[in-house]
């Protein structure tokens, strides 16, 4: 059985290097074997999560279809910005919305059985590193299972090719040993 793994940079920024890490994944991940399939959350806009828009109004469309793919793939690649040491607010906000109950349906349903890499891409030294501390914890929470690998992509403005490619052998290979565990992560847990 093929692995599917969902694929997401934390940013709306159409230039935005975690994207452009989070479609180098997607690459890797289909070289490792795997169905991935990478959303821009651009095209998924939500309000600021707001309790009483909740009760007014429910659960927004676009939560709903991020709910939907995050239940239809078993694994997720999430390349996260890092803002002040923590995840961006757009990422944190998509992850509040889709962890709402829906109805009867738990909140967590999303995030049941699903396994996780994490990485962050920065023109600091640190390629967001700090930050994805925080996003480990958030998804942990959740009930993810994060791998313990995760990929740190620094001077990221540096390091991609024209064609969306990683310049370096280094980082690629990085990168491309991460979207393999995470393919056999996935399968086996969903075998």
């Amino acid at each position: 059985m093929t692995a599917r793994i969902l694929v997401l940079a934390g940013s709306a920024r159409s230039g935005s290097l975690n994207k452009q890490l989070a479609r180098a994944a997607a690459d890797a991940l289909q070289a490792a074997g795997a169905a991935a399939n990478f959303i821009d959350l651009a095209d998924y806009p939500l309000p600021l999560y707001d309790g009483d828009l909740e009760a007014r109004e429910g659960l927004p469309a676009n939560a709903r279809k991020l709910k939907d793919l995050f239940v239809a793939h078993q694994g997720l690649f999430i390349a996260s910005p890092e803002n002040n040491a923590s995840v961006s607010a757009l990422l944190k906000n998509t992850l509040d919305w889709i962890s709402r109950q829906d109805g009867k349906e738990s909140g967590l349903v999303p995030y049941q059985g699903k396994v996780a890499a994490i990485a962050g891409a920065s023109t600091g030294a640190l390629g967001g590193l700090r930050g994805l501390t925080h996003l480990r914890a958030i998804l942990q929470t959740l009930g993810v299972l994060v791998l313990s690998e995760q990929f740190a992509l620094g001077r990221a403005h540096e390091a991609f090719n024209d064609d969306g490619s990683l310049k370096d052998a280094r980082p690629q290979a990085t990168l491309a040993a991460l979207a393999q565990r995470l393919v056999e992560v996935s399968a086996r847990l969903n075998a």
